[in-house]
């Protein structure tokens, strides 16, 4: 039997073209009906059954030859675009106005369905099955939408594997890290009321703009001295927005933005930041003799890496990219493969894309962004190899 290398190698051109031709056709979450159509037939053509799943989600089932029982590993990838007008001039650039594959997914369906290609050719070496999972909308929780609908179940889901191109890491690198790698992340928009009045007796009126910029450097100690330094922060504002006319003193300012953190916490804990800042908006609007209202919505919990199955992924990159081209690594950014680690073990590993030679160095969500695409079989021989690894009994 040929090793992983040779088949990656033999199948590049291959999985270059596949990114290339997602790359081209981007579409938004839960439109991604080009993309999954793809990626149907391409399954299909491996002999694999598919299915739909959360409206534009395919999953395909492989089984293994070596008995019919085992566990049964879940592979997924995200196929969603973003809302971004591409600038990176490339000749196979997004031919979908203000659509673009801006974060990396096209590259993430090619891996997996070469990935696919690959162990579909090694099912008498495997007992159990894998579950190739392509999930619609992670920029916006598409996860969560296909385990409401059984994607976890018939058959029974006992571990996943994701990964995520990564240009904030040199090509050829791997990043692996037990515990929480990506960020939860709450948005928020905080309307202050005051009560408005001509900026020539500012004594009169009840002024939201003042409460507003005390509430913006204010919650910013939430951090440091609310909960722990050692537990990771990042309060940002996005936005604001108030008045009409420079000599208005307006009734409301509106703050929008997010609140991310590099830890898992629950509603009324102690550590929680979010609690904490609609706490202390409180308490400052009531010094000014303002109010508060809020819209506050949890996008995503942070993704938390199982150790065991950390040190298989981590024997899998090594095998790829050596020991030491393998790091410890985590990202303030935040992932809806959270969901699917809230519920089974996981390992989500980030695989290395930044070369400048490529001009792969921009970042995510960035007009600009694009990636080495020499670093595409890397990913594919990890996924490979986590597999084969993981159901001949590499997490006993």
């Amino acid at each position: 039997m040929k090793d992983i290398t040779s088949y990656v190698t033999e199948l590049t051109d291959e999985l270059i073209e596949l990114r290339r031709d997602f790359h081209r056709h981007p579409e938004l979450g839960f439109e991604e009906y080009r993309t999954s159509k793809v990626i149907e037939e391409y399954l299909q053509s491996l002999g694999l059954k598919t299915e739909k799943v959360a409206k534009t989600g395919v999953v395909a089932l492989l089984r293994g030859e070596k008995s019919s029982e085992g566990p049964v590993l879940l592979m997924r990838s995200d196929i969603d675009a973003l809302p971004v007008q591409e600038e990176t001039q490339l000749p196979f650039s997004s031919e979908n106005a203000n659509v673009m594959h801006a974060c990396g997914h096209d590259a993430h369906i090619a891996m997996m369905l070469v990935a696919a290609k690959i162990l579909s050719q090694h099912t008498a070496s495997f007992a159990g099955s894998i579950k190739f999972v392509f999930q619609p909308n992670e920029e916006v929780a598409g996860a969560q939408v296909m385990i409401d609908e059984g994607v976890l179940e018939n058959p029974h889901v006992d571990a996943a594997m994701g990964v995520h191109i990564w240009s904030p890491l040199p090509s050829g690198t791997i990043g692996i890290k037990s515990g929480a790698v990506t960020s939860s992340m709450d948005v928020f928009k905080v309307t202050i009321q005051g009560r408005g009045g001509h900026t020539g007796y500012p004594d009169s009126a009840v002024d939201p703009v003042i409460c507003a910029s005390q509430i913006i450097s204010q919650v910013q100690t939430i951090q440091t001295r609310f909960v722990s330094p050692m537990k990771p922060i990042a309060l940002m504002f996005g936005r604001v927005a108030g008045g009409t006319k420079n000599n208005i003193i307006p009734d409301t300012v509106e703050l929008e933005g997010t609140i991310r953190y590099l830890f898992s916490t629950k509603p009324g804990a102690q550590d929680n930041p979010t609690d904490k800042f609609v706490e202390m908006v409180n308490s400052i609007c009531q010094t000014y003799g303002c109010s508060a209202a809020f819209e506050i919505n949890h996008e995503n919990d942070a993704v938390v890496n199982d150790p065991i199955m950390t040190k298989l992924g981590y024997g899998a990159a090594a095998q790829v990219v050596g020991k030491d081209n393998v790091a410890e690594h985590c990202s303030m950014a935040c992932e809806d493969f959270a969901a699917f680690a809230d519920c089974v073990p996981s390992i989500f590993a980030f695989i290395g894309t930044a070369r400048n030679e490529a001009n792969s160095i921009y970042p995510h969500h960035n007009p600009k962004f694009t990636i080495d695409e020499a670093t595409l079989p890397t990913g594919v021989s990890y996924l490979v190899t986590g597999a084969l690894d993981y159901l001949n009994g590499g997490c006993e």
